[in-house]
């Protein structure tokens, strides 16, 4: 079901500690452009700030059920509120979070004065350091220079070889450039890598349209995007070494996935700023636009971080593609922009209403990644039965938004062998486990059909495949060696610990010490990790955290994935293993759920055995609100954060389920014409979807209409909140759907099969048309849709 719009929550914090800096960086957006409250603030944050401010940030995650705060400690530089302050600071941020939030808690510095002394304390404290350089001596030197000119380097090189020792390294959270593009690229992105960071941030220089970027003469139209795609080609060649957040949020963007920094995407912008005299404001970057830009009116001591949150600076950042301009919201890679960064769009008379002042640069570096990606592997549209895994009757049976047991175990067959496909075209990069997968084709087909059919597997050799940072082979010798352990094979076989365990597609992971990778020995009784033996009957424990399954009456019996590391697949963020209650929770719901759904939506629950194996476990949507999502590149899992009620969890897996099955078909059959690249109205959001976001919207909608109505005739005639909510409901989606549905038919870029489609599923939301809910339900829903544009 499509979340409700609403505020959303803060999870970063950027807490300042000192407000003065001890270099004089011509380029600092602090104190060097239009933003003059820093000469009113406190050089030092105090106890009270402090206390008050953890408080606000404790009562914050408690309202929201957060499960992850992060904190960056900040200035001015902020070693030069010494380690009594970052102590404290440490101190009462971890004491005010409540059970079960986790702290990330960082620090971001020049460098110059970072000694053992403060490492050691940031150890003891678990706070990660990162440094701010602009690569080699020449580049670093040309605006990060003290007072008197000296130059800076050779102290935060002596910073960052700190942070290197082994005693240290776990802190060394990255190196932050801003983009000088007078300086050498390559020069400088050998410079940063040289110094093995965890990543590399490339900052674009904080400008307005008022006080533009300099272009210098000789380095064309757009040198920022110039500027960076060289070193975007040098660090491809290179295998991609090391993270970069740029390049990484434009990659993920181009996939529909959310952003790693807040200068691009359509995220909603979840960060305040603690000033050190406690006012709450908007973002440091601000400061460039003009005198007072960040300014709130809050602070910790008189206000809420949901007021702040309500702030209409705050809401216009958080939302999305309607707080665009009209030339951004109409652009062909608005989702990965995203219009750039906030401050980035300023123009004195206008306000944020612009496109980013480095609109050019942002469309070039996005549209030449977008062309240099490696194509993911793909099913060819021919004929053939490989290639067409389902009979005319069957893509009727889909068209109408359904599908019958057989019609989805043929989509799951053909899933699989693209799956095995995916495989193959990986399998050089991991011969002894392609080997060993071989032969267990030949000993345990079925076995190993059963691990390759693991939602999950997919996604990871798609990563893989695409070549994004996080996909590796070292999934290759998770998948054999689970298919291997379940065939009850003798082997051993180097497999990857990953985040402290050694993870088994389909039966679980297993704590071990250490990183890196080990050796697994298996065996017809169990298996054998660095000297922790599994047993087949042994039962869960803190170590050996098996995959957990709950067996549906009559039904399937699906997997509840909270082990997987490639499960965090969807659009949401995945809870973690779940508790001994939580799961009793998720049991008596999915039994409750899938009750409901044969009963009431027999014709939709029908398929669902032969698809649908598994359910990932999501966090709690802010607010409160219900989340769920389908993978595109997992067949057969869904995304859920437990619901409050078992009918509502019965229609979040009928509504994700229908993504499900369309995007199987669309592995192997076009509905529509792939170079159409306009955007149209859906009528259940505010922003236009691409052409096939429409169709995917439109056919899981087919099963919320039939949700409601089939509740709207359950109710008849009666009387009550419940009922009336019903027939809201109903009039809303049957108006929502049916329209879609006209829209895709009268797109003109449906293929013959794909206006099949769309007859289909007008066939089956024209029955609900007809279903009686009164004026004022449709009254209400009318509100509804023009309320959402």
């Amino acid at each position: 079901m499509p979340p409700v719009p609403s505020q959303v929550p803060f999870t970063q914090f950027v807490l300042k500690v000192h407000s003065r800096c001890d270099l004089a960086c011509d380029h600092c957006y602090v104190y060097e452009h239009a933003d003059t409250s820093w000469r009113g603030k406190p050089r030092t944050v105090s106890e009270p700030v402090l206390a008050a401010a953890a408080a606000r940030i404790g009562e914050h995650a408690r309202a929201h059920r957060l499960t992850a705060v992060h904190v960056v400690l900040h200035g001015g530089e902020p070693l030069l509120a010494g380690p009594a302050v970052l102590r404290r600071a440490a101190e009462l941020l971890a004491a005010a979070l409540p059970e079960g939030c986790a702290l990330d808690l960082r620090i971001h510095t020049n460098g110059v004065r970072l000694t053992e002394e403060f490492c050691e304390l940031f150890d003891e404290l678990g706070i990660k350091v990162g440094v701010s350089l602009d690569g080699d001596r020449a580049a670093n030197d040309r605006h990060r220079r003290y007072a008197d000119g000296r130059s800076s380097h050779a102290k935060v090189l002596a910073a960052v070889e700190l942070l290197r020792r082994p005693a240290f390294r776990h802190l060394y959270a990255g190196l932050l450039c801003t983009i000088d593009v007078e300086n050498d690229p390559l020069a400088v992105y050998d410079a940063l890598v040289g110094l093995a960071p965890p990543r590399i941030d490339f900052l674009l220089p904080h400008a307005t349209h008022d006080e533009p970027p300099k272009r210098p003469e000789g380095l064309g139209p757009t040198p920022y995007a110039d500027w960076l795609l060289a070193v975007h080609e040098r660090w491809t060649a290179h295998g991609r070494p090391v993270p970069v957040r740029v390049f990484d949020s434009v990659h993920r963007t181009l996939r529909g996935r959310s952003s790693l920094t807040e200068s691009l995407g359509l995220d909603p912008a979840d960060l305040v700023v603690v000033e050190t005299d406690g006012t709450l404001e908007q973002a440091d970057s601000l400061k460039t636009a003009f005198d007072g830009a960040p300014v709130t009116g809050f602070d910790v001591f008189a206000h809420t971080l949901d007021q702040v949150a309500a702030h209409p600076g705050m809401m216009e950042r958080q939302s999305g593609l309607a707080g665009l301009s009209e030339q951004c919201r109409a652009c062909p890679v608005v989702r990965s922009c995203g219009g750039g960064l906030y401050a980035h769009r300023y123009r004195t008379g206008r306000g944020f209403d612009n496109p980013s002042v480095f609109c050019g640069d942002l469309m070039k570096l996005i549209t030449t990644i977008r062309d240099r990606i490696t194509p993911v592997a793909t099913v060819p549209a021919q004929s053939g039965p490989a290639e067409r895994p389902l009979t005319d009757a069957q893509l009727d049976e889909l068209a109408q938004g359904l599908g019958s047991p057989g019609t989805i175990r043929a989509l799951a067959a053909a899933q699989l062998g693209l799956t095995r496909r995916l495989l193959a075209a990986l399998s050089a990069g991991a011969p002894e486990s392609w080997s060993l997968l071989a032969e267990l084709d030949t000993a345990a087909p079925r076995v190993l059909d059963a691990v390759l059919a693991h939602p999950y597997a997919r996604s990871w050799a798609v990563r893989c495949l695409e070549r994004e940072p996080g996909g590796d082979l070292g999934g290759f010798a998770e998948l054999a060696a689970a298919a291997a352990l379940r065939a009850g094979r003798e082997f051993e076989l180097p497999v990857p610990v990953r985040g402290g365990a050694v993870h088994l597609p389909t039966l679980g992971r297993l704590r071990v010490d250490g990183a890196g990778e080990a050796v697994l020995h298996g065996t017809a009784e169990g298996f054998t990790v660095r000297g922790v033996t599994v047993g087949w009957d042994a039962p869960e424990s803190p170590a050996w955290q098996p995959v957990r399954r709950v067996e549906l009456p009559g039904g399937p019996v699906l997997a509840l994935e909270d082990t997987d590391p490639q499960r965090d697949a969807h659009q949401w963020p995945v809870a973690e293993r779940l508790p001994e209650a939580e799961l009793l929770g998720w049991a008596g719901a999915l039994r409750e759920a899938w009750e409901l759904l044969r009963r009431d939506l027999p014709e939709y629950a029908q398929g669902l055995p032969a698809g649908l194996s598994t359910v990932t476990p999501l966090r709690p949507g802010p607010d409160g609100r219900d989340v769920s999502a389908a993978a595109r590149q997992a067949f057969g899992a869904v995304g859920i954060a437990r619901p409050a009620t078992a009918p509502t969890l019965a229609l979040l897996l009928a509504h994700e389920f229908q993504h499900v099955k369309l995007g199987a078909v669309l592995d192997f059959h076009e509905l529509y014409d792939p170079a159409d690249e306009r955007r149209y109205h859906a009528p259940w959001r505010p922003d236009p979807r691409p052409l096939e976001g429409l169709l995917q919207g439109t056919y899981a909608h087919l099963a919320v209409t039939a949700y409601w109505g089939t509740r709207v005739r359950a109710y008849g005639g009666l009387d009550s909140g419940a009922a009336e909510q019903a027939r809201v409901q109903l009039a809303t989606w049957r108006g929502h759907t049916a329209r879609a549905v006209e829209t895709l038919a009268g797109s003109g870029s449906l293929t013959a099969l794909g206006l099949r489609f769309a007859d289909g599923m007008r066939a089956t939301v024209e029955p609900w048309l007809a279903v009686e809910v009164g004026r004022a339900a449709e009254r209400a829903a009318a509100e509804r849709s023009a309320a959402v544009g």
